[in-house]
């Protein structure tokens, strides 16, 4: 399966408590030693301020259910970091 997973967490300036949420349940989920991780970008789509979005690959399908998050396609590379998890899985965007 590789469909990917988002969810907007709305303005980033307000998101913490939500991204918290989020890194709190990915490691009670998948541990700190996950060789898997959850994506994040600051995006503007025209509005005064930007919104923290955070995509979850297919292996976090269980998660991004928890949370509430919607399928969407793979994320472009433009912008894209780790919230939580091993940095080793941006880098296999990157090799691919």
């Amino acid at each position: 399966m590789d469909q990917w997973f988002t969810a907007n967490l709305g303005d980033a300036m307000l998101a913490g408590e939500d991204l918290e949420r989020v890194c709190a349940l990915f490691e009670r989920r998948h541990g700190r030693n996950a060789t898997t991780a959850v994506l994040m970008r600051h995006e503007n789509q025209g509005r005064l301020h930007c919104e923290l979005v955070l995509y979850f690959p297919p292996e976090l399908a269980d998660l991004a259910a928890a949370v509430g998050a919607h399928v969407c396609g793979q994320p472009g590379l433009p912008g894209l970091g780790v919230a939580i998890g091993s940095p080793q899985r941006l880098s296999e965007l990157t090799d691919a």
